[in-house]
């Protein structure tokens, strides 16, 4: 299906199956189909992967499009927004450079966000938005939800090369470093999470999303 990196690259029929009302760019198809592969639920969603130089704080954000709202819940369309530049200390480097697994997890986390949208109504999502501007408190269980979708769709793996590759890495500046340690969970939280899920049957495990995703919701009556 064309380039993605520097050669050629075949994209196999299973992965194929996922590119349904997807938007990718071919330097990141590969990579972001991987991820997709664990969602099955988003089979169908409409998903666009943007490079966009308006993330002056973040690598990625997953946003809804948000006039697609009003529609019905099947034409919901989401933006998975990408700094095309992994900005070092002293350097740039393309985002699609980095080491596969690590975008992987990266967009990995990102469809967790989704996972989380898909659940909530318009007003919900607007609240969402909101609590996630004014409270720390909420973004740290927002991104836990988001972890916890991923863990459960067995990406656990992916998600700890992320966040590994983040935290060693010695170019990266350690404000960046200490606000993805404050507010995102740990290498060991995500292998605590992951022993968490190995113990619980599948309905168990959709049950455990559930409180987190009420547990993420609650801090709106905490910050009232």
């Amino acid at each position: 299906m064309g380039i993605y990196t520097d050669k050629e690259t075949i994209i196999d029929e299973h992965l194929a199956a996922f590119s349904i009302n997807k938007e990718i760019p071919k330097v990141i198809e590969q990579s972001a189909l991987k991820a997709l592969s664990h969602y099955p639920e988003l089979k169908h969603t409409h998903i666009r992967f943007l490079f966009s130089r308006k993330l002056k704080k973040s690598v990625m954000a997953a946003r809804p499009v948000i006039n697609t709202l009003l529609q019905s819940h099947d034409k919901r369309v989401y933006d998975i927004l990408i700094n095309p530049v992994f900005k070092l200390t002293q350097s740039i480097e393309p985002i699609h450079h980095l080491p596969a697994d690590v975008l992987i997890g990266w967009f990995g986390h990102e469809l967790g966000h989704l996972m989380d949208y898909e659940q909530r109504t318009v007003w919900g999502i607007a609240k969402f938005g909101l609590l996630y501007w004014l409270s720390k408190g909420y973004v740290r269980k927002a991104e836990r939800v988001a972890d916890t979708f991923a863990v459960n769709r067995g990406m656990a793996p992916y998600i700890l090369s992320t966040k590994e590759f983040i935290l060693g890495h010695s170019e990266l500046s350690t404000r960046y470093k200490q606000k993805i340690a404050r507010l995102y969970l740990s290498p060991d939280d995500i292998v605590e999470l992951v022993s968490e899920m190995e113990k619980k049957t599948q309905p168990e495990k959709e049950e455990l999303l559930a409180d987190e995703t009420a547990l993420a919701q609650s801090t709106q009556e905490e910050d009232n």
